[in-house]
This record gives structure tokens, sequence and C-alpha cells, in this order.
């Protein structure tokens, strides 16, 4: 792998994961002496982050790890709705019922299973694969390569619920629900289960902390 491509996928998931918080400077010496490479795979990187929308130029001191507010979470749901909702509604009219049918009993489990783990990587796990089950059943590629721009936001977002084991078992109902709506083959009921998830999904999370102002950028750790 080349070391942009390290560098770029390391720093995209500290960001992900909170490791990197927003507000946080990103400085390319720092991060080429904590990544062991030179300054230019570091900048590739950073330029790809910011692209991306993880980070963002910074005046007189590089970029910056982006920012996460209320707005943006609203703003990010708006879409969501459009583009899972539709997803959801094509999945029930092209997928595969068996398909949907595990999905939704492994789902049914799920919350038994939310490990003491704080990341409870199992049940995104889980999560992940029926997003990509109702990418494929959907069948549309333009609408798969937008959903996965609002995933990689949503990555972010969604790690302000894993100190809430209660709103992650609800979620799993939720996500059960939506998988037996798609293995019915009702397009109507897969959007309503879709919507009535994202609304819970979004009140959650406008209820964190972490939407908060931020404080003053400080240098990333070395």
């Amino acid at each position: 792998m080349r070391a942009g491509e390290r560098a770029y996928r390391e720093l995209r998931a500290d960001i992900v994961s909170w490791r990197l918080r927003p507000g946080q400077v990103l400085g390319e010496v720092d991060l080429s002496e904590r990544l062991g490479i030179s300054r230019t795979p570091v900048r590739e990187a950073l330029s790809r982050l910011t692209a991306d929308g993880l980070t963002e130029p910074h005046a007189g001191r590089g970029v910056v790890v982006s920012a996460i507010s209320a707005d943006d979470v609203r703003a990010l749901y708006e879409l969501r709705d459009t583009l899972d909702c539709r997803a959801a509604e094509l999945a029930a009219q092209r997928g595969e019922p068996q398909t949907f049918r595990a999905l939704a009993e492994e789902l049914s489990h799920a919350a038994e299973a939310l490990s003491d783990d704080p990341d409870h990587p199992a049940y995104y796990e889980l999560v992940d694969r029926m997003d990509a089950e109702i990418d494929r059943a959907a069948g549309n590629p333009y609408l798969r390569q937008a959903l996965a721009g609002v995933r990689l936001h949503l990555a972010r977002v969604r790690r302000l619920s894993t100190s809430n084991p209660r709103r992650l078992a609800v979620a799993a109902a939720e996500h059960e629900a939506i998988a037996r709506a798609i293995a019915d083959q009702d397009p109507a009921l897969a959007v309503a289960t879709t919507r009535v998830h994202l609304k819970n999904a979004l009140g959650n999370a406008l209820r964190t902390p972490e939407l908060a102002p931020l404080a003053p950028a400080s240098p990333v750790a070395s």
C-alpha cells in the first residue's frame, strides 16, 4: 500500500473514531513523524480528507479536523431521508427476500449481543452488512455512490451513540423492522420504517454534548 493511501486511511479512521477530535490541528511535520513517512504523502492524505469534508483549511496552521454542529447533523439527516428511504424502497422491490429475512433474524438478537466494548464492533459490522445488502438490492450505482459519501460522515455521528446501549438496542429493533419490510417486499413499509429510524437517530445525535461549541484548536499529539 502506498504511503499516501496508508496515511489517508489511518487519519480517516482516527477522525471517524474521534481519536482526532473536531478542531484539532493536523500539522504536516507532526504527522510525518507520527506516521513515519515523508511530508509529501501526508500532504496528499490531508488533501483527500479535505475533499471528503473531514478536515478544513485553518488560516496559517495547515488544516484542522472539521467541526460537527447540530446544523451539520440536521443537514446530513435531511439528505439521508431522501437517499436511505429511496434505497430501502428499491430494495423492497428488487431484493431477495431470504437475504433480508436472515438479516432480520440476526438483528432480532443484536441487542442481546451488545458487547462491553464501547465501540460495539459486532453490532456495527452487522449494520454495515445490512447497508451493503440494501445497496446491492437497490441496484443503482449512482445512489450507492451518494450513500457512500453520506455514510463517511454518518460514521462520525454514529460514534455519538456508542455510549448509549439503550438507544443501540432500540436502533437494532428499528433495523430489524426495516429488514423485515424489505423481506416482505413492501416498499411503503420499508420507507416508513426507515423514516422512523432516521427520526429517532437524529433526535439521539442532537442530544449529545459533543455537538457543543468547540474549544480553541490544539496541535495534534506526536
